[in-house]
């Protein structure tokens, strides 16, 4: 069984924000040029506001959830950190 830390009386506003920083690390790639990614998926997080999805002190949308996915090649499972 899998078991979900869940975020309740927390200053975190998501749980995936480390994981976007480590993906986006891993791929050698800035927040500006994540950023340009996203927009080619019509998702529109600029890099300011990404940096602030990996300090968790924004929520992120299902839709930009996928999108991340996506551009980091990283499942949405492994952003959760459901898998290793």
């Amino acid at each position: 069984m899998i078991k979900i830390k869940i975020v309740l009386d927390s200053e975190d506003r998501n749980v995936i924000g480390y994981r976007i920083k480590s993906a986006r690390l891993g791929c050698k790639m800035t927040q500006e040029e994540l950023s340009v990614k996203l927009e080619t998926l019509a998702v529109y997080i600029d890099r300011a506001s990404i940096s602030k999805l990996e300090q968790k002190k924004r929520i992120v949308t299902d839709i930009e959830i996928l999108a991340l996915s996506k551009v980091l090649n990283v499942s949405i499972t492994w952003l959760f950190g459901l898998e290793i």
